[in-house]
């Protein structure tokens, strides 16, 4: 099976930044899609950036020009540096990936979560 380990979420005040990172391990023979997610009180989980094996990416329109998601193959891990962080950005911030374990075997793999507060 395929683990999925966020780590930089924490507490900041408005305005400011964090660098999240997440890495897979595991039976990996190449990682697809990539994704961060985040999920606050009482909502749905809902989309942040995705990112393609090739680099293409995806922002909800929320975050479009202050998140970048970047990715590297070779350390299997995917990042999301947050920019100009604002009080609505608060919530757990969760890693996805579709792990392929073969040339023909695909999973969707969940991190655990990393919680990200931003004050006012």
């Amino acid at each position: 099976q395929v683990r999925l380990v966020e780590s930089g979420g924490g507490l900041v005040q408005a305005g400011e930044s964090l660098r999240l990172s997440c890495a897979a391990s595991g039976t990996i023979f190449i990682i697809n899609a990539m994704g961060w997610y985040r999920q606050a009180p009482g909502k749905q989980r809902e989309l942040v950036a995705t990112i393609t094996t090739s680099g293409g990416t995806n922002y909800a329109d929320s975050v479009k020009g202050r998140f970048t998601i970047s990715r590297d193959n070779a350390k299997n891990t995917v990042y999301l540096q947050m920019n100009s962080l604002k009080p609505e950005d608060t919530a757990v911030y969760y890693c996805n990936a579709d792990v392929h374990s073969s040339t023909y075997l695909v999973n969707n793999y969940w991190g655990q979560g990393t919680q990200v507060t931003v004050s006012s």
